[in-house]
């Protein structure tokens, strides 16, 4: 039977190493963590009162959003290995959400739209596709208008080395809230591990997103995430970075936008070169005249203390030596 991390479980909101392991796996082995939304289930209809269920949250200083299930414990891992998460399913809840804070967002105080200062609440329909769950599907906004649903993982990360990051502005080389739309069901994300068993947190999964979540709400939802994951023994990496089939991606988060899109080229090319052989040459002309060379915002929202995320990524058919 196939281990899982049930939602009633314990939720933290901080990549602590000192937490004990709820879940120990093997290396290779599949489980399945049950995730809560980003407000931790506060949220239950339109109607409800956003303002007052966000102070139960705002009260604490950074606020308690984006709760994560761990630290599960990884077998055979340890400091100074890379630990490889295969994202193996992520079937969002039918019903989510996303909310116009009055107090975030870019526009809450805009003199011209001031209707974006008010608490709204916009409840979202997952329809299942073609495999019967919510893994594929629509996205239902209204009578009119819907979009693809391509469910993510926002939060996730192991525990550092001694500082303990939160769960909301913590972005670290190896965890944080990055809201990255390509840690999404047949991705590899590849993680620095700085403790015995990686210890592996996550949660804040969205059915779907925008890039640059820049209203710092996405379509909220609980999930429920299927993963494995194996160790690379004796590797270490300068940022995480995720493997798609048919392409690499080093992500970085950082400000201003232009530090953080940098440093993801330079360490993308890093992996190019150092990994796959290519002349630094080759890789830097590439970066500049291929069309399918991109960099993408995933995360760039208004606030003081979280940085921006970029993910540069390029095909794996110019990674050919």
């Amino acid at each position: 039977m196939t281990k899982r991390l049930a939602r009633n479980s314990e939720l933290g909101y901080l990549f602590d190493y000192n937490k004990k392991p709820v879940l120990t796996v093997e290396e290779g082995e599949s489980f399945i963590v049950e995730t809560e939304d980003n407000l931790s289930g506060l949220i239950k209809s339109e109607k409800d009162p956003l303002v007052e269920n966000l102070k139960h949250l705002t009260k604490y200083d950074p606020p308690k959003f984006n709760p994560v299930h761990g630290p599960i414990y990884i077998k055979g891992a340890g400091k100074g290995d890379l630990l490889e998460v295969s994202i193996e399913k992520i079937i969002p809840a039918e019903i989510g959400f996303s909310a116009i804070d009055p107090e975030a967002g870019p526009l809450c105080d805009n003199k011209k739209w001031p209707e974006l200062g008010e608490a709204y609440i916009k409840v979202l329909k997952n329809i299942p596709g073609p495999s019967g769950t919510t893994r594929d599907g629509k996205v239902i906004y209204n009578e009119y208008i819907s979009w693809d649903l391509e469910p993510m993982i926002g939060t996730i990360g192991v525990a550092t080395e001694y500082e303990i990051h939160g769960t909301l502005n913590g972005q670290t080389p190896c965890c944080g809230n990055w809201d990255c739309k390509d840690i999404k069901e047949g991705s590899k994300l590849y993680l620095n591990c700085f403790h015995d068993g990686a210890l592996l947190f996550l949660g804040d999964v969205h059915a779907s997103q925008g890039d640059t979540e820049w209203t710092c709400s996405a379509n909220e939802v609980k999930a429920e995430v299927s993963l494995s994951c194996k160790v690379i023994k004796n590797k270490k990496i300068p940022y995480a970075r995720i493997e798609r089939e048919e392409s690499i991606i080093q992500l970085f988060a950082d400000k201003p936008l232009e530090d953080a899109v940098h440093r993801a080229i330079t360490n993308l090319m890093s992996w190019m070169v150092e990994e796959y052989g290519v002349r630094a040459k080759d890789a830097y002309i590439m970066i500049s005249c291929s069309p399918e060379f991109k960099v993408k915002v995933y995360q760039m929202v208004k606030s003081p203390n979280l940085p921006y995320v970029v993910g540069a990524e390029i095909p794996k058919k110019y990674l050919k030596n």
